[in-house]
C-alpha cells in the first residue's frame, strides 16, 4: 500500500515504548534516526519504481510520498537529480570526465553540474570509461581532461606527499547512513587507519561493523572518501574495491608520508 509512514510516536506506542527511548535504541542499532531509515527506504524504493511506472504522481505515492512536492523536493538531495531525470536514467544529465595516468594506475574523475560523481582507479582508461557508462548509463558523457584539470588536481594530490587538496563539491547518491560513514573516513587522518569496528562506535552504531564495510564497498569516489583507510580488526589490510595491492601501497605510501 501507499501512503506515508506511521510517525515516531505512532511507532513507539505499537512498541510499548516511549518516542525518546525508540529514537535513542533504533539509532544506537542502525546508526541512524527513525526517520532518516524512513527517508532512505523511500528513496530506494522511488528508485525501483521510476524504472517501470509511467506517472511520477503515483510512484511518489507508492513509495510514501504525501504529495508530488514532497517528492521532488525530499529525493532532490539524494538522487543527485530530479526523478524525471532519474526514471530516464540520466538522459538529460551532462558529465564530463578526466583520466590520469598515476603510480597506482589510471584514475578516472568524472562530474555533473553539481560536483564530483565518481572517482575510479584501474589498469585500463576504457574498463574505466566503460563503468562510468554502466553507471550512467543514459547521461552525456564526454571526456574533457582540460574542464576536469582542477577536480583531477585535488583528486591526486591525495597521491602525493604534500597536504591533499579536497575542497571539490561532490554529487554523489547515498543513504543517510552510507553519508554517516563516508564522513567519519573523511576524518581518518592521513598515514592512520580504523577498524570496521572503530568507524561503527564513531558515528553512534557500535554493531554497525558489517554495514560499515558495505557502505566502505560502495563508496563511488576512491581517494576522495578514504575507504582505503579501513582495515579489519584481524589484522592486514583488507579488500578493496580497486584492488587489495592499491590499497596496500597507498597505506604505506600515507605512512611513510605522515613521518616526513
Amino acid at each position: 500500500m501507499g501512503g506515508r509512514a506511521p510517525g515516531r510516536d505512532t511507532v513507539a506506542e505499537a512498541a510499548g515504548t516511549s518516542p525518546w527511548h525508540l529514537q535513542r535504541s533504533f539509532t544506537r542499532l542502525f546508526g541512524v534516526s527513525p526517520r532518516e531509515y524512513a527517508v532512505a527506504r523511500r528513496v530506494g524504493k522511488l528508485k525501483r519504481e521510476l524504472r517501470s511506472a509511467t506517472r511520477l504522481a503515483e510512484v511518489g505515492y507508492e513509495a510514501g510520498y504525501g504529495s508530488p512536492s514532497r517528492l521532488y523536493d525530499e529525493s532532490k538531495g539524494t538522487l543527485g537529480m530530479t526523478p524525471g531525470a532519474y526514471r530516464k536514467g540520466g538522459v538529460d544529465q551532462e558529465i564530463r570526465y578526466g583520466i590520469a595516468k598515476t603510480a597506482i594506475g589510471f584514475v578516472l574523475v568524472a562530474r555533473t553540474a553539481r560536483g564530483v560523481c565518481r572517482v575510479s582507479i584501474g589498469d585500463q582508461p576504457e574498463a574505466l570509461e566503460s563503468g562510468l557508462t554502466r553507471e550512467f548509463p543514459r547521461a552525456a558523457a564526454t571526456r574533457d581532461d582540460r574542464a576536469l584539470a582542477d577536480e583531477m588536481s585535488a583528486v591526486l594530490s591525495i597521491l602525493a606527499s604534500d597536504h591533499p587538496r579536497l575542497s571539490i563539491p561532490l554529487d554523489v547518491l547515498a543513504t543517510a547512513f552510507q553519508r554517516r560513514v563516508w564522513n567519519a573516513l573523511q576524518r581518518i587522518p592521513r598515514g592512520e587507519t580504523r577498524t570496521y569496528a572503530e568507524v561503527a562506535a564513531s558515528i553512534g552504531a557500535p554493531r554497525a561493523a558489517r554495514a560499515v564495510a558495505r557502505a566502505c564497498a560502495t563508496n563511488p569516489v576512491a581517494l576522495v572518501i578514504p575507504c582505503h583507510r579501513v582495515v579489519p580488526a584481524a589484522g592486514g589490510t583488507g579488500g578493496y574495491r580497486w584492488g587489495r595491492d592499491r590499497k596496500e601501497r597507498l597505506l604505506d605510501a600515507e605512512r611513510a608520508a605522515a613521518t616526513e
